[in-house]
């Protein structure tokens, strides 16, 4: 069975947000080092919620990281996930900009609407149609 070559096209859309929620794990992750950086430089007073808190971080970074990667294959199951992601971060960006921290809101905010409006769009709905039963094998070579 051949698959036409515009299904095999990512779309921008899919650039966008996968490279969005990336850098948004990205920057989740490098929080968790400087955690547990900060958690054996600096005593803590609760020990135990100390490395929770590390913990959820890192599988927060981690989750986001698999959700960039699952996006820019094509998941179903991603959309759903990066959308609320986004969601938490437009949460997060306004109180910041009501407080006057217009340079942290701004890059909280202005990704959090790009990758929001792009997971809406024809083309990239079209795109993440496949589920976890798909082989993604189509027997076809593309060059």
């Amino acid at each position: 069975m051949s698959v036409p070559l515009d299904a095999l096209r990512r779309p921008l859309g899919v650039y966008v947000v996968s490279g969005v929620v990336g850098l948004e794990a990205l920057a989740l992750g490098i929080v968790a080092v400087w955690a547990i950086v900060s958690a054996v430089a600096a005593p803590m007073f609760s020990a135990a919620s100390g490395i929770f808190l590390i913990i959820l971080i890192a599988a927060l970074a981690a989750g986001l990281a698999a959700v960039a990667i699952n996006l820019f294959k094509g998941m179903r199951w991603t959309r759903s996930a990066a959308f609320v992601w986004q969601l938490l971060m437009v949460a997060l960006a306004v109180p910041a900009l009501l407080e006057g921290n217009v340079l942290l809101g701004l890059v909280m905010l202005l990704p959090a609407v790009a990758a929001a409006y792009y997971l809406f769009t024809p083309t990239v709905v079209a795109y993440s149609q496949r589920t976890g039963s798909d082989s993604g094998d189509t027997g076809t070579a593309v060059l």
